[in-house]
């Protein structure tokens, strides 16, 4: 489950990188409220649920109107109290 869960964070991260043309570094800073976790992610670090749930909650949140959300990962519902930046919500 937990590599299920990593390949969703990191496909979004990847796809809001490129539909917003920034670095990773600054999609990581701003989804997670850490530059390197996505960085950290890729070398083995394990998160909480409740990271995860708030770092796709900002994903949902602030997806770019003309991109497609990745098909293959599920999309949360965010409700109005959803859309503050993770490092606030986790």
């Amino acid at each position: 489950m937990e590599s299920t869960l990593r390949r969703h964070l990191e496909t979004c991260a990847h796809e809001f990188a490129k539909a917003t043309e920034r670095e990773a570094s600054t999609v990581a800073r701003l989804s997670a409220g850490d530059w390197r976790f996505f960085d950290r992610l890729s070398e083995g670090a394990s998160f909480t649920a409740r990271k995860y749930d708030a770092i796709m909650a900002w994903f949902s949140a602030h997806w770019p109107a003309d991109a497609a959300w990745p098909a293959d990962v599920p999309r949360p519902f965010v409700s109005a109290n959803d859309d503050a930046p993770a490092s606030e919500a986790a």
